[in-house]
């Protein structure tokens, strides 16, 4: 039969032609592209890695600053505190001295003021004893037309207002 014949021609000339068209395929692709792709791939690969160590090593610094940052911070933090404690005890020394001098200054005029009352107190006093010795005098000498001596009305005033 020649169509069976025909056949084996026909079929051999196609799988010449898939063999060369896939081994042209596997030789430019598999031997071309693919380790093109592959070294992309590995630089990429590398470069990934390379960035990811270079930010490790970033963070590991800025950790580092940061751990030194907030130890100089809490020293900061502590001398402030120890510069306002000292000012605050200074500054209580100085109104502790200052409000000694004050109170000083007031049982001063205090006493000066004590003082004067004192005094104005014992000559309110003692007019008074002079008005009530001249008033008695008079009530004596009208009521009895005795007299009375200024000293005896006087001593008589004080007997009463003190006695």
């Amino acid at each position: 039969m020649p169509q069976i014949e025909q056949v084996a021609a026909t079929y051999a000339s196609q799988i010449f032609w898939l063999v060369l068209t896939f081994g042209l395929a596997f030789l430019i692709v598999g031997r071309g592209m693919v380790p093109r792709v592959q070294s992309t791939m590995d630089a990429r690969d590398n470069q990934v890695a390379a960035d990811l160590k270079a930010a490790e090593a970033a963070r590991a610094a800025a950790d580092a600053d940061e751990a030194k940052w907030r130890a100089d911070e809490n020293t900061a933090r502590e001398q402030a505190r120890a510069t306002l404690a000292a000012a605050k005890e200074e500054a209580t020394r100085a109104t502790e001295a200052h409000l000694a001098a004050s109170d000083v200054e007031h049982q001063a005029r205090i006493e000066a003021a004590e003082a004067r009352i004192a005094a104005a107190s014992s000559a309110a006093t003692a007019e008074i004893e002079g008005v009530a010795a001249d008033a008695a005098r008079d009530i004596v000498a009208r009521l009895s037309s005795a007299t009375v001596t200024e000293d005896e009305a006087r001593g008589a005033v004080k007997a009463v207002l003190h006695g």
